[in-house]
């Protein structure tokens, strides 16, 4: 028996390879960077922002938002809890974060990287805490944002299961004394076709803000942040 697991233990350690190439997580995207920002002194308490491709394009989109008041920006396209996971030490701890802001959840709903239940998601999530707090860095928690559908996976259902999600972070948040941000509820719609979605004015596609939507995001972490 231990023999099958170990065999397809490779098996599925080889079929991740192929998908996603050695580097899973995509540890080289700030590894560079990080390494500079570790042999440095923070002048001010260094705040992170990790996510996914919406911290990253938060990024893209107002970089202002971030240098003005030396935020960083560690959000990488597609990303899942798990690869965030990773990361976290390299591109949180390593580098002297202060406070590490997690908006992520809605790539493990979307299938980006295999099936996640919600309790999978949130066992991320809290790891990731817990390994910000052992470092003594402070968090604050984010909600996914809505979204109705995902066009590249529209067997899924994010309407229903991200507010799901966001009521589970909270009700951890709250367990914890943790700061949580909810976007969900000043940027869902509720009109018919697009309940718990993106509203058009706030988004192109649905699920990416543009940046009427992240300056809505930003007006509601500033406090929390600044």
């Amino acid at each position: 028996m231990k023999k099958i697991f170990t065999i397809a233990a490779i098996l599925l350690a080889a079929s991740l390879s192929d998908m996603y190439g050695q580097d899973w997580a995509d540890l080289n995207r700030y590894r560079e960077a990080d390494k500079i920002l570790a042999s440095e002194t923070p002048v001010n308490g260094r705040v992170v922002f990790m996510g996914n491709s919406i911290t990253e394009n938060w990024y893209k989109f107002h970089p202002e938002f971030f240098t003005e008041n030396g935020f960083i920006a560690r959000g990488i396209s597609g990303q899942t809890t798990p690869q965030m996971l990773v990361r976290f030490r390299q591109d949180v701890v390593n580098i002297g974060a202060e406070t590490v802001v997690i908006l992520a959840g809605t790539n493990d709903i979307a299938g980006n990287t295999g099936y996640a239940s919600l309790d999978m998601i949130m066992d991320n999530i809290k790891s990731m805490c817990e390994i910000a707090k052992s470092n003594g860095i402070k968090v604050v928690l984010c909600s996914v944002l809505p979204a109705y559908r995902y066009s590249w996976n529209r067997e899924v259902e994010p309407n229903r299961l991200i507010p799901q999600l966001n009521f589970m972070i909270k009700e951890y948040a709250g367990k914890m004394g943790i700061e949580y941000i909810d976007f969900f509820s000043a940027m869902a719609d509720n009109t018919p076709g697009n309940e718990n979605g993106l509203p058009s004015r706030l988004s192109k596609d649905g699920v990416h803000p543009n940046l009427e939507g992240y300056r809505i995001m930003e007006e509601l972490i500033s406090g929390a942040l600044l």
